[in-house]
Order: C-alpha cells, then sequence, then structure tokens
C-alpha cells in the first residue's frame, strides 16, 4: 500500500493563511467588543470588582488566606463610590422630570442634586439626606448630624423614579410650607433636636456619676419619636430610678449605621465621655437586607464580625463593660419568630461573656400579648403590635417599644455592673447606694 495516499493531505500554505486570517478576525472582533465594553465605566467597574472577587476567593480556597484589610477596604471605597455616583444620577433624572412642588421641596430642604447629601450607610448602600441636617463626616462615620440643630420627618413622600431618600428636614416654617405643597406629612411627634456633640438628647456629662454610651442605627436614633422617647433617654431613667444618681449617656444613634460606624463613633465619643458602660444594639440591616437575614442571607462572619470585635477590643482597653441588644423586628413578635439566622447567628460571631448579650424577643412577645390582651377587654381591635410604629407604616419601636427595651437593658446592666470586679481600690464596683 501507497503510505502517502493514507496520510491525510498537508494543508497548504493558502488553506494555512485562510484559517488564520479567519482566527484575526474572531481575535480582532473580541478586541474591539472589549474594548467598547470596557469604555463603559459600569463595565469597568463590573471587571475590576468580578477581578478583585475571584483573587479573595482563590486566595481563601486555594491558600487558605483572607485578603489583606488594606484590600478589603480598597474594595468597599470603589463600590460606596459607584453607589454614590449612580444615586447621583438617579437624583438628577428625578429632580429634572419633577413637579414643581417637589423641586421646590428638594430644595427647601437641602436636597436637590446641588446641595443633597449622598453618602453611604450600611455596606455600600447609598441615599440622599439633608445637607442642613446632617454633615459629610471622611473618618469612619460617613455622615454625622449637625449639632444643635431641630428637625422633624417627613412621611408620605412619593418619589417616581427617584433615589432612596430620608426626609428628615429641618423643622422650619418654609419646610413645613412646602411639605404641604409637595403632598408630604409633617410628623409631628418626630420632632428631634441634637445637642452640641450632635447627638440627640440632652447634653452629654463627662463627669456625671454613670456614663454610657449607645450604639446603633434608627432604632436608636428614634426615627418617629419624641426627643423624651428614645431608648437612650427611658434607659438612663431606669438607672437613675435604681442608682439614685445622675445617668448621663451619649446617644450616638444614626439611621443608616452599621457596626462600622458605630465603631467610630465610640472611638470619637468614648473617649470625650469615658463611658463605664457601652451598648450595642443592632438590627438585621446590620447584617444585610433585612428579610434575606433573616432567611439566612446575612453576612455574619466577615464585616459585621470585624467591626463588633473592634467595639470588643475598645471596651476591653478602656474598662468598659460591653453590653450587646439584637433588636426583635415587629415581624418576628407578630407572625414567626425566624430566630435561627438572626439573631441567632448573632452569639456566634459576638465572642464575650453570656451576659454580655440580649435577646428580648421573649419580653416583648409577652408584652404585646399584655396589650393585646388589655385592648380586647376595653372591646378595641389590636391590628398591629404597639411597641411599634406600626399606626404610620413604619418598623421602628414605639415609645412604648423603646421603653420596654430600655427596661430590659436597664435590669441586664445593673446586675453586669454590681458585680463587676473593681479594677483597684480606687475604683470600687457600683452598687446601689
Amino acid at each position: 500500500m501507497d503510505q502517502r495516499a493514507a496520510d491525510p493531505p498537508t494543508p497548504s500554505r493558502s488553506a494555512r493563511r485562510i484559517r488564520w486570517f479567519k482566527r484575526a478576525i474572531v481575535l480582532t472582533t473580541v478586541g474591539v467588543a472589549a474594548g467598547l465594553l470596557l469604555a463603559s465605566s459600569t463595565a469597568r467597574f463590573h471587571v475590576r470588582n468580578g477581578a478583585e472577587q475571584l483573587r479573595a476567593e482563590l486566595l481563601w480556597r486555594v491558600a487558605g488566606l483572607k485578603p489583606d484589610r488594606t484590600e478589603v477596604e480598597a474594595g468597599w471605597g470603589r463600590r460606596r463610590s459607584r453607589s454614590i455616583d449612580q444615586t447621583h444620577d438617579v437624583l438628577s433624572k428625578f429632580y429634572d422630570g419633577t413637579s414643581d412642588e417637589m423641586r421646590a421641596l428638594f430644595r427647601v430642604a437641602g436636597m436637590d442634586p446641588d446641595h443633597g447629601l449622598i453618602r453611604y450607610g450600611r455596606g455600600d448602600q447609598a441615599f440622599l439626606i439633608s445637607s442642613q441636617v446632617f454633615e459629610r463626616d471622611d473618618h469612619g462615620r460617613s455622615y454625622r448630624m449637625r449639632p444643635n440643630t431641630r428637625s422633624v420627618w417627613l412621611r408620605q413622600v412619593t418619589l417616581h423614579n427617584g433615589p432612596f431618600g430620608l426626609f428628615q428636614v429641618l423643622d422650619a416654617p418654609e419646610h413645613r410650607a412646602a411639605a404641604e405643597r409637595a403632598g408630604a406629612i409633617v410628623d409631628e411627634g418626630s420632632v428631634q433636636n441634637t445637642n452640641s456633640w450632635g447627638l440627640r438628647g440632652p447634653e452629654p456629662d463627662p463627669n456625671a456619676p454613670f456614663r454610657g454610651v449607645v450604639l446603633g442605627d434608627s432604632f436608636m436614633q428614634s426615627m418617629f419619636n419624641g426627643d423624651a422617647e428614645t431608648p437612650s433617654i427611658y434607659l438612663a431613667r431606669h438607672l437613675e430610678d435604681h442608682w439614685k444618681q445622675t445617668v448621663s449617656i451619649a446617644n450616638t444613634g444614626h439611621i443608616g449605621y452599621s457596626p462600622e460606624q458605630y465603631y467610630f463613633a465610640l472611638e470619637e465619643y468614648g473617649e470625650r465621655m469615658r463611658p463605664q458602660f457601652v451598648v450595642v444594639s443592632v438590627c438585621p440591616n446590620d447584617f444585610g437586607d433585612g428579610m434575606p437575614v433573616l432567611a439566612g442571607a446575612g453576612d455574619w462572619f466577615d464585616e459585621a464580625a470585624y467591626w463588633l470585635e473592634k467595639i470588643q477590643l475598645w471596651c476591653n482597653a478602656h474598662s468598659a463593660s460591653l453590653f450587646l441588644v439584637a433588636v426583635p423586628t415587629h415581624i418576628q413578635i407578630e407572625h414567626q419568630r425566624k430566630e435561627a439566622f438572626y439573631p441567632g447567628q448573632v452569639c456566634n460571631i459576638f465572642r464575650a461573656a453570656p451576659a454580655q448579650y440580649c435577646n428580648p424577643v421573649d419580653e416583648f412577645i409577652d408584652e404585646n400579648l399584655r396589650l393585646k390582651r388589655d385592648a380586647i377587654r376595653e372591646g378595641k381591635g389590636y391590628e398591629a403590635s404597639l411597641l411599634y410604629n406600626r399606626a404610620i407604616q413604619d418598623d421602628h419601636f414605639s415609645p412604648r417599644g423603646a421603653d420596654l427595651w430600655a427596661r430590659i437593658v436597664a435590669r441586664r446592666l445593673i446586675l453586669m455592673l454590681e458585680t463587676k470586679k473593681p479594677a483597684s481600690a480606687a475604683s470600687p464596683p457600683l452598687a446601689s447606694p
């Protein structure tokens, strides 16, 4: 048999040139497409962010290493910057297309595209707030309330295709008039004042016999309650009733804050306040989006754990008793407890003594049942828990809920502080007189 006949024919030089030409066309097309894609800022962000996430995954799975903290914070910085830019774009488009009345409200409230403050809160969530009530903070907190400022909340501000905005605005006649013309409701019970520290509540007293710092978000700011109805105010009252001495609490609660901002607020105000106790209030959206967190989709072991540990180390270094309280949600009180993930997982990341953690859900359920029973006896309806501001379709504590939270926290704090071993003869354990 002729061997040459059995072998496949060798491609001619012309055929090879055609094949390579086709490959070049494909590669060129891909390159052009990639260039066009990467010309978009959105595409560039996703490519770079995806590469960083892939690198972190490989480090963890292959080498068992976690990314350096500097890399983690750089990644957050990119995502936050992009989220702020996107929110500003949405605000500008909304502002240009909305009604004259709504534009007037945004202008007078300091929330228009030229004056509105767009900052990030938990994670990389960006939102719009009033630059007259809040100011930028570039030292870890992202934003803070302005000192000596009187403000009020607006409800039912309808934004079609608008930005995520939090309408805490100056309490002034022109703001109220603009809100009315735009169809918004001024929540009269939500008027709030900040002290010279830029915090809600009376002026903190670093020389008071008993001093504390409360860390938290909108639950601790108590967004729709009056100045005399915040959890911190009730907590100070219950502690004073027991100790018969002045208790001063710096309430650092801000809407949208998360454990990262809690830590930087503690760093700032803790040094000034020199607290004997620090209370950290956490809620589901400290660990991700609220409802998914209850279903198990929270970020438990990375960011939240990191910042809670930083808070714990600060307290240890400053001889302050740390107490963490998980906010019970109205869903857990009225519908289904769903505690396996929140607050169940909080215990797994908060490595502290048992007394330093509290889940008040049972006491909230008991109190809700008592309120429901009393309403039934009086012939009244009881469709939603009175421990939350459900009457105005809000999920935060009502004054009743804030007071209940404070009673639970005060009881544990008293026991913790009165059994604390003195650091020296010069610092005796706290005890009721």
